[in-house]
């Protein structure tokens, strides 16, 4: 990385880095406090991780402007840890995470990017953006007209701001004016103070209190290796997203490597693991932060909050922030997907579709990605599998043509072999594969068994017209053209 590049990612957006950090500091604080809650630790637990990881991804991600901390997602997957052994081993685990993210990071994890199709990223968007605005919902819960008012506002002023000025971020203005408003009037509503208990005290290294045995890395290890796979997957698909917002590409292996140390110095500092969070990267991106600082000042200014205006932090009240998120959520919905559904292939709809389903159902980001992948697969699969047989009887030569057309592989045989009559009357039997391509052992087999079963029949059989790649594959595994050939030994 050149310098100007650096200067670029630190110093190219100074102002609306440091507004943006301090609108994802403010907005991080509840989540980071509901996730500890989710994993069964104390908010400060949640709160260090989210300062700890911000701050070092800023400097070793591979993503400027995306944001990480604690989340939902991996919070979900400590419960069981955490109620069976305790903080301890979660913070052991969260270290072990980090570690197997960095060797991920060098064995070039990001590649795995081009496997997730495109309709799989607009589900996982939109089953996000659902998320994100149902989570929002239970702070309703047993609230009166004040707060409904207060939502109103906030999003009346994040929506009618930007035409008076984008020089500082609306969202910003919002939690201002609300908590003035709040604080001037009394108004009786939930605050951030209600979420749980914060304490001003910044966090300190320690080595996680755990016996140093293989019984303990049994105990840690399956938890680490899906905190691993699922702060991958989300920090990855979250840095396509915010590429595609900011029309700027990144480096995933890097990030994969960043995300992972990240983690293990926020083991070592009482946090929980955790990786990119989306709501807020899109908070960010939306509030002008483009680059490496915005992060950097969500992280400090998260921890400044805590210890030097822990007061102040406690009053900023729930319904702002909830009128944030629910705009970040309208900001995060693809609308013209929901335009073109009727468009698109069927096929794509539907992978779309399941995947949303299976994110919303689960509330697991992992599961539906995972669900989506796989059913464009078998999509795939079920399309390049219709092979097309052409038959042709050449009198003269007393000859039987058989011209293949497609991809011959595990899906496809089937499809060849309905089309291939062992009691045709002819001598010779010709199997054209100039238009084919050879792909795996099952097509190698299913070659042997047609040109081995002729053979029993007393036909002569040629195969020609294979590529050099089919050729080499048939001349590998195939034995219809090795010495005492038969089925019986086949």
């Amino acid at each position: 990385m050149n310098i100007q590049t650096i200067k670029n990612n630190w110093f190219g957006n100074v102002k609306n880095d440091v507004l943006a950090g301090m609108v994802v500091a403010m907005a991080l604080i509840p989540e980071a406090i509901a996730f500890s809650i989710i994993a069964g630790v104390d908010p400060m637990v949640g709160l260090y991780a989210s300062f700890c990881i911000a701050v070092v991804i800023a400097f070793l991600g591979g993503r400027p402007g995306m944001i990480s901390a604690a989340t939902g997602a991996m919070a979900l997957l400590m419960v069981t840890l955490v109620a069976q052994h305790g903080l301890q081993y979660l913070l052991a685990a969260t270290i072990l995470t980090g570690i197997i993210q960095i060797i991920l990071g060098f064995l070039k994890v990001g590649q795995i990017m081009k496997f997730i199709p495109r309709s799989v990223m607009l589900g996982f968007v939109n089953a996000l953006a659902i998320l994100i605005f149902t989570s929002q919902l239970p702070h309703f819960a047993g609230e009166s007209w004040p707060m409904y008012l207060l939502v109103i506002g906030s999003l009346a002023i994040i929506y009618l701001f930007p035409r008076i000025t984008r020089a500082v971020p609306a969202p910003l203005v919002a939690i201002v004016v609300m908590t003035i408003i709040v604080m001037t009037t009394g108004i009786s509503v939930k605050t951030v103070g209600d979420m749980g208990e914060l304490t001003s005290t910044l966090p300190v290294f320690l080595i996680p209190d755990i016996p140093l045995t293989f019984e303990t890395l049994q105990i840690i290890l399956p938890t680490a290796l899906a905190l691993a796979f699922v702060g991958l997957l989300e920090s990855l698909l979250t840095a396509q997203i915010v590429d595609d917002m900011t029309d700027t590409p990144s480096d995933k292996n890097k990030e994969a490597r960043g995300q992972g140390m990240a983690n293990v110095v926020t083991g070592f500092f009482g946090g929980m693991a955790g990786c990119a969070m989306i709501g807020q990267s899109v908070v960010n991106i939306k509030s002008g932060g483009r680059g490496r600082l915005s992060a950097l000042t969500a992280g400090v200014f998260l921890m400044m909050l805590i210890i030097v205006f822990k007061d102040l932090l406690v009053q900023i009240p729930m319904a702002v922030l909830v009128g944030v998120m629910i705009m970040v959520s309208i900001g995060t919905f693809d609308w013209n997907s929901l335009r073109k559904i009727h468009v698109i292939p069927k096929t794509d709809a539907a992978v779309m579709i399941v995947t949303v389903v299976t994110v919303v159902k689960t509330h697991d980001l992992s599961k539906g990605v995972l669900a989506g992948v796989v059913l464009s697969a078998i999509f795939f699969v079920a399309k390049i599998s219709s092979l097309k047989v052409e038959k042709i009887l050449e009198e003269q030569t007393q000859t039987m043509v058989y011209r293949i057309k497609g991809q011959v592989f595990f899906a496809s045989v089937d499809n060849l072999m309905k089309h291939i009559d062992y009691k045709v009357d002819v001598e010779n039997v010709r199997i054209d594969f100039s238009e084919a391509h050879i792909w795996d052992d099952s097509a190698v087999a299913t070659i042997d068994k047609i040109v081995l079963k002729y053979r029993e029949h007393g036909k002569q059989v040629e195969i020609s017209g294979l590529n050099e790649d089919s050729s080499q594959l048939v001349e590998r595994l195939g034995v219809h053209n090795k010495p005492n050939a038969s089925l019986s030994n086949h």
